[in-house]
């Protein structure tokens, strides 16, 4: 909740410049967001109160859904937006599938890997090829719309539910190597990232810092303006249309602007603390599908939140990989909430928890 608060105010604050020049009312950007966290929080909420077990039952249902809008955006409902054709346009609202994928993934594949474990020998490993060839069916659909930020995420967390499922060690290397192969094509068959990872990882020379490099160049413009304590909410100066999508992936950059040291500080504790509440949590659990799933659902979150801040730090290219729960945007933020509550519901089933939750055990 905090964290969905804090995004509120952040992105009211550094949209209401790029609001007021487009013509727009300051608040646009903010009401929009106030709607999805509602509509988010209901979701959570319809989540949290539903029995774990369901999910187990229903998550090969949930992934051939999320099959089913991925697929669309290759039809005429398909939205292009700067290069990617990653969003499907409903009529009355424009969704990413892309999003609900990875709740589809942190629900099913932790099923694929408990049933390809029981069913696996020391010496006939090939059940997991089922949950293997899934991963790769959700990653081949999401890249098909050019999201190759949203689709690492996917494989990262599909890779963590493999390990923890128990796939053998020697399986990592050969898939770690066509995965390589593959991100490397990928890069270079595309102008537009090659360039990109270029001027993340090289010095850029004139023309770039007005092209390429010029969004990673002011988002550290914003960080590094803000030192400790930041310039004031509200008084960033690279929200004046010099930092693009200053409200939605680079949202950091204005946080460490105008907070400061303090508030990027702040953000990252609030990320750390989620993974390591889901984390122990999943230790705990003594069923298995739980465990895994509570993994996945952090990693997603987390490791999202972490490829984001990397991004705006410079230490990995620019991908369009917004921060869950903070960044502008309503199908990140409505699936965000929506895992959460997953979480939540799976946390209740836990002994543990459930007698320190029920008043009638106090």
């Amino acid at each position: 909740m905090f964290l969905t608060f804090l995004g509120a105010v952040m992105v009211f604050s550094s949209s209401v410049i790029s609001n007021i020049s487009s013509g727009k009312s300051p608040w646009s950007q903010a009401l929009t967001q106030g709607k999805f966290c509602l509509i988010g929080l209901v979701l959570c909420f319809g989540a949290s109160r539903l029995k774990a077990l369901a999910y187990r039952r229903c998550s090969g249902v949930i992934l051939i859904i999320a099959w089913g809008f991925q697929l669309l955006t290759m039809s005429p409902l398909g939205v292009n937006y700067q290069g990617n054709t990653g969003w499907v346009n409903l009529g009355i609202f424009t969704m990413q599938p892309a999003e609900f994928m990875k709740l589809a993934v942190c629900l099913w594949m932790p099923l694929g890997v408990v049933i390809a474990q029981q069913r696996s020998t020391d010496k006939d490993h090939r059940p997991y090829a089922v949950p293997i060839i899934m991963l790769i069916i959700c990653c081949a659909l999401v890249m098909l719309g050019r999201d190759m930020g949203t689709d690492m995420v996917i494989l990262i967390i599909g890779l963590i539910a493999l390990l923890l499922g128990g796939m053998p060690k020697s399986w990592f290397g050969i898939m770690g190597a066509v995965v390589a192969v593959l991100a490397g094509v990928l890069v270079i068959q595309s102008p537009n990232r090659l360039a990109r990872v270029l001027s993340a990882y090289t010095s850029c020379d004139t023309t770039q810092m007005q092209g390429t490099c010029y969004q990673s160049i002011h988002a550290k413009y914003a960080l590094a303006s803000g030192g400790f304590a930041g310039v004031g909410l509200g008084n960033s100066r690279e929200k004046w249309n010099y930092l693009p999508e200053a409200h939605n992936d680079f949202i950091f950059a204005i946080i460490g602007e105008e907070l400061g040291f303090v508030g990027a500080i702040v953000i990252i504790i609030m990320f750390v603390l989620i993974g390591w509440c889901l984390a122990c949590i999943a230790l705990q659990s003594k069923d298995r599908y739980t465990s895994i799933a509570l993994v996945s659902i952090a990693v997603w979150i987390v490791g999202q939140a972490i490829i984001n801040i990397m991004v705006v730090i410079g230490l990995l290219p620019v991908m369009g990989v917004p921060m869950p729960f903070v960044s502008a945007g309503g199908s990140s933020l409505i699936m965000c909430l929506t895992a959460a509550g997953v979480a939540i519901s799976m946390m209740r089933q836990e002994t543990q928890i459930a007698s320190a939750t029920n008043p009638l055990n106090s």
